[in-house]
């Protein structure tokens, strides 16, 4: 990896998947250097705020992905139901059907949340309103539909979990479809 501006870029994925099997304070300059293959001054080339710069770096990235891909299309697309089933179907793909640990969830859980509690917060804030929105645009009353929003996301928190503590990635696949037959109701 070439330590131009592209440099950053194509480091961000690599330390996407550092941080999300190594936690935050188990992520190593020299892990992340090793894995990028950059060298410590090129990373700090990239990156001048260290370590704190890269998570923040990888927190923009899933913030963006998941504002296209699944807030977005909760919020604005015509017909709920498929801004719905679009939420379950890129959550399966994101999270690589259950194979995957949730980056942000693991951050909640260590050190690192008081590090980036806001964004930790602001991820899940803006999961559970998005999809609240849609629940009510499906017909659930607002507080109901608040309410399955948040039990929604903790499911898939949950399910994510199960299926790795389990080594079952179908066990976040049964979530998944349980959570389809109870945000989407019979038309």
């Amino acid at each position: 990896m070439g330590q131009g501006a592209g440099a950053r870029t194509a480091a961000i994925p690599i330390l996407s998947e550092v941080f999300r099997e190594h936690g935050y304070e188990g992520a190593s300059l020299a892990l992340l250097g090793a894995r990028t293959g950059l060298g410590k001054g090129s990373l700090y080339h990239a990156f001048p705020g260290g370590k704190a710069e890269m998570a923040e770096a990888v927190l923009t990235a899933i913030a963006a992905w998941f504002e296209t891909r699944i807030y977005a299309p909760l919020r604005e697309e015509a017909d709920p139901r498929a801004g719905i089933t679009r939420m379950l179907s890129e959550t399966d793909a994101y999270f690589r059907s259950g194979g995957r640990a949730c980056l942000v969830g693991a951050f909640a859980l260590t050190e690192g949340r008081d590090r980036f509690a806001a964004r930790i917060a602001g991820y899940f804030v803006a999961w559970r309103t998005a999809l609240a929105i849609a629940l009510r645009q499906v017909g659930h009353g607002p507080e109901a539909a608040a309410d399955l929003a948040e039990e929604a996301v903790a499911a898939i928190q949950g399910g994510l979990v199960l299926a790795r503590a389990l080594d079952e990635p179908a066990a976040f696949g049964r979530t998944l479809e349980r959570l389809r037959r109870r945000l989407i109701p019979d038309p």
